[in-house]
C-alpha cells in the first residue's frame, strides 16, 4: 500500500553550509536520513515530498551547527498481508520468481506460480511451464499477486523486508491469464442465461 505520511524531525545544518538556502540543505539531509530506509510497521521510505523548515535553529553547546525543526511529507510503501498487487518478474531461479513491487522485490515460490503444477523450469529463457495448460511465466511478465507473508529482519546490520506472494488463486497471475479466465466465465454465464 502506498501512503503519504506527515512527519516531524530535526535536521543538522553544518556551518560549512550556512550560506546555502536552508530548505535545500534540510531537504538533502532528510533525503539522506529517510529515503530507502526500512522501518517495521511503516515500510519503506521512498521519497521526501515537501518540507517546512523552522527558520529559528537551535545551537547545541560544543557543536557549531544549527538544528532546525522540520515538518515534511514522505511517500511510503507498506506491504500488507492479503493485499493484491501488480509487479514485474525481474528474476527467476529454479525454485521461484522475484517480482518488483514498488521499491522492493517480493518472492513467489514455484508451487505458487500457477493454478497447476510447474513441470519444467527453462533456465535459459527464465520461464516456468505448467503441467496441464502448458502456460508459461517468466522474466519480464507482469503479474497480479496476493501478499501472503511480510517479515522485517535485520541482516548484516541492515533492515530488510521479505515478502512472500502467491498467484495460485482465481483472477491472479499474468494479465493474459486473467483475461482468458474472465472470457471463460462470461461464456458460461451466457450459456446459463440462454437455458
Amino acid at each position: 500500500m502506498w501512503r503519504v505520511l506527515t512527519l516531524e524531525d530535526y535536521v543538522r545544518i553544518p556551518p560549512s553550509r550556512f550560506e546555502e538556502p536552508l530548505e535545500k540543505v534540510a531537504y538533502e539531509q532528510l533525503k539522506e536520513i529517510y529515503e530507502g530506509k526500512i522501518e517495521r510497521d511503516v515500510g519503506v521510505y521512498v521519497r521526501i515530498l515537501n518540507i517546512e523548515v523552522d527558520k529559528r535553529g537551535i545551537i547545541v553547546f560544543g557543536d557549531g551547527a544549527t538544528y532546525h525543526k522540520v515538518r515534511f511529507k514522505v511517500l511510503v510503501f507498506t506491504p500488507l498481508n492479503n493485499e493484491v498487487i501488480e509487479g514485474e518478474i525481474v528474476n527467476t531461479v529454479d525454485y521461484g520468481a522475484f517480482v518488483r513491487i514498488g521499491p522492493i522485490n517480493g518472492f513467489i515460490h514455484k508451487t505458487q506460480l500457477m493454478n497447476e503444477n510447474v513441470i519444467f523450469y527453462d533456465k535459459q529463457s527464465q520461464t516456468f511451464i505448467g503441467e496441464k495448460t502448458r502456460r508459461r511465466i517468466g522474466r519480464g511478465d507482469v503479474v497480479r499477486a496476493r501478499i501472503v507473508s511480510v517479515s522485517y529482519l535485520t541482516v548484516g546490520g541492515s533492515d530488510v523486508v521479505r515478502i512472500g506472494m502467491t498467484i495460485r488463486q482465481p483472477f491472479l497471475g499474468k494479465k493474459e491469464w486473467i483475461e482468458e479466465d474472465i472470457a471463460i466465465i462470461r461464456k458460461k454465464a451466457i450459456k446459463t442465461s440462454q437455458r
